[in-house]
């Protein structure tokens, strides 16, 4: 190896350690690299606007809007290349919304596989898990109409956050019933955590981050900081001020921390 090489290979070594890539996810049709949030990226929520009857209530800034918005066009990018047909779009309700609408903005500025744009229909999927931070019985709620339709149609699920993988793996089974003609899930964040047993890999994947209760962009903790932009960690005053009494005979909410 001459010292030009040894040269571009440690340039190559110090800029892998500066920016690590968590992953890389192959559907077998592409690749998407994750952006890897970690503790020693959080930023002080003092240097963003955050509304203030959430601020005694956030630890940290774990992503703030902006590059959320940027994150979105890249993914939006990425699916668009895999895409040769309509698409079938499913937005996870309720956390999923807002990336869901920024997503759809964005895959409609993209050109498919075959250089024209993207006919798109848009559908809206209900799953229900837990409440508070304890872990429930996950049920899909999806009409036969709604499922017969994805037969032989590209589908692409939109959910906000993937921790276990389970809630996603049961809704991909039902939808295989159905047998679409393909199936890509698309999730904004991914847990790094050991609850995800089966190993389940989504194929577009905006950020991997750390294995805290989040808030923000949508992402609620019993109904509370939808309205927030930035991506935070929640604190232990804010689960306690808007925490809830599970009943006996838990109802279900939404899967946002599953």
């Amino acid at each position: 190896m001459n010292l030009t090489s040894t040269f571009n290979l440690l340039i190559f070594l110090l800029l892998l350690a500066l920016f690590p890539i968590s992953s890389t996810i192959s559907t077998g049709m592409t690749l998407t690299d994750c952006i890897d949030i970690d503790n020693h990226s959080a930023l002080k929520f003092e240097h963003l606007s955050i509304p203030g009857h959430y601020k005694d209530h956030i630890d940290r800034v774990l992503i703030p809007h902006g590059l959320i918005l940027d994150r979105v066009e890249k993914l939006a990018q990425d699916i668009a290349a895999v895409v040769d047909s309509d698409l079938i779009a499913c937005c996870i309700l309720k956390g999923g919304f807002l990336f869901f609408s920024d997503l759809i903005k964005a895959i409609k500025k993209q050109t498919n596989a075959n250089q024209t744009s993207i006919p798109l229909q848009l559908e809206f999927i209900k799953v229900q898990s837990y409440q508070n931070t304890s872990q429930g019985e996950v049920k899909v709620n999806l009409s036969q109409t709604d499922l017969e339709a994805l037969r032989g149609k590209h589908v692409l699920l939109v959910e906000d956050l993937i921790d276990t993988g389970r809630t996603m793996k049961k809704l991909l089974s039902v939808l295989a019933q159905y047998q679409p003609r393909k199936v890509h899930v698309a999730t904004l964040l991914w847990k790094r955590t050991g609850r995800n047993k089966e190993g389940y890999t989504p194929d577009f994947v905006g950020f991997t981050i750390p294995d805290e209760f989040i808030v923000g962009y949508a992402l609620d903790y019993n109904e509370h900081f939808r309205d927030l932009d930035h991506i935070c960690v929640i604190n232990e005053a804010g689960k306690q001020k808007y925490s809830i009494d599970v009943p006996v005979s838990p109802v279900p909410s939404e899967p946002d921390q599953e």
